[in-house]
């Protein structure tokens, strides 16, 4: 009878941690998961922007050696990020696999312009950057026409600064939820000690000493649960790395090193203070009052 009530004891209380350690692994992973969002943001929003085109035409007089200079000087172009030249045949090529269907055989000749689609910094995908450089673009007798998306721009930079705004504010609510999640986590864990807590006290413990195993412990787990949620972090990471390159979510180390001890401290510090409260409230709690 006293093997299986040790057994049941046992099975309680490796029950009771592994609910511990999962939830503060969830919350710290989550709030982990925000917070490399939050550092990374700018370069999502940067990536995105460095997607949207602007493409200048030449007029069809233009001859190689202008399409030449015109290349040289966008290789030393401070908005540039990258730049392709498109031939009008290469043009037309794309245009037959879009449409399905040569249009060249019905018209017998080739209508498209050479063109140049530029790919701008993320610092000049605004309206005003923008304008300036096609103006200066358009200096230029040669270039037949500047053509790029100026509401979707307008709408990219909109959205971006909403977005930011909204980062942080959820960023806030889900650090407060965190502490709060952990800290009922741990106080339900020492609420079913709380007999053994009054009866140490009753028999003259102090309470710096009854506190201590139940800090210890679950420090311990609070360890456990942010090093797993490190783990799960990285693991993230390098997923997003593999299939995703062109973000280059791994390029700030610094950034994410912070982030990832960041997790470390707070599973420490958490639980360290929710424990420290958790018992100092049974501690001063009467006997009559733990039913």
């Amino acid at each position: 009878m006293s093997s299986s009530f040790e057994k049941f004891q046992k099975r309680r209380v490796i029950t009771s941690y592994f609910s511990v350690v999962l939830s503060i692994f969830l919350v710290l992973f989550l709030l982990g998961t925000l917070g490399l969002f939050v550092i990374n943001s700018k370069r999502l929003s940067d990536n995105f922007k460095e997607e949207i085109a602007m493409t200048v035409f030449f007029k069809s007089e233009a001859t190689d050696s202008v399409t030449t200079a015109f290349n040289e000087e966008l290789k030393t172009a401070k908005f540039a990020k990258r730049f392709e030249y498109v031939s009008k045949e290469k043009a037309a090529e794309q245009h037959k696999k879009v449409i399905g269907e040569d249009f060249m055989q019905f018209l017998g000749v080739n209508p498209l312009q050479n063109s140049f689609d530029i790919y701008l910094k993320a610092d000049y995908v605004n309206n005003t950057e923008l304008t300036k450089i096609e103006n200066r673009l358009r200096k230029n007798d040669m270039i037949a026409d500047v053509v790029y998306d100026k509401q979707l721009v307008t709408l990219v930079n909109d959205n971006i600064n909403n977005i930011s705004m909204w980062i942080l504010v959820v960023s806030g609510v889900f650090a407060l939820i965190s502490v709060l999640l952990i800290n009922s986590s741990l106080r339900l864990s020492i609420y079913s000690n709380r007999f053994i807590i009054k009866t140490m006290q009753m028999v003259g413990a102090t309470k710096s000493f009854i506190r201590k195993p139940f800090i210890k412990t679950n420090v311990i787990l609070g360890f456990v649960g942010a090093v797993l949620a490190i783990l799960a972090l990285i693991g993230m990471l390098l997923y997003i790395q593999t299939n995703f390159p062109n973000l280059g979510i791994m390029e700030d180390q610094l950034a994410i090193s912070i982030v990832l001890l960041g997790v470390l401290v707070l599973g420490i510090v958490i639980t360290w203070i929710s424990t420290f409260l958790a018992t100092q409230r049974f501690l001063n709690l009467r006997t009559d009052d733990l039913y």
